[in-house]
């Protein structure tokens, strides 16, 4: 039988194929748009410049869920091995994921800086509190 807790773990990684999609549902409509060749040459600086923000975003999110959602993984899958993935653990879990889903709908849609720094913040404590709970289960 599976751990509860690797269900968030899934759960995030379809996330980031959804931010993934939507990256590229806006980004090459508007590479077009703007007529961006697709030269080997073009520098990330050079593509964002040509780029409208609410494009960039996306991509911009989904390279966020690149960063520490990997500390979540391997806190998640440190618990699952521990027998520790149950309860309050994949409460914990569920609620980083849904954070983390919350972060990405605004850095994606309004980019309100405060607010996504608020939500990243309270992920960030979420992912603290899981972490201290692998350290307890494992020391």
């Amino acid at each position: 039988m599976s751990s509860p807790i690797l269900q968030p773990v899934v759960a995030l990684v379809l996330w980031s194929m959804v931010m993934w999609a939507w990256l590229y549902a806006t980004r090459i409509p508007a590479m077009q748009t703007a007529k961006v060749a697709l030269d080997p040459t073009l520098t990330s600086a050079d593509l964002a410049a040509r780029l409208p923000p609410q494009v960039r975003w996306k991509a911009d999110n989904y390279n966020h869920l690149m960063e520490q959602p990997t500390l979540f993984y391997a806190v998640a899958l440190t618990l699952a091995v521990a027998g520790q993935g149950e309860g309050l653990n994949a409460t914990l879990a569920w609620g980083y994921f849904g954070l983390r889903v919350v972060h990405s709908l605004v850095q994606a849609t309004t980019n309100v800086i405060m607010l996504r720094w608020a939500v990243f913040m309270l992920a960030s404590l979420v992912l603290l509190a899981l972490a201290v709970s692998a350290a307890m289960a494992v020391f």
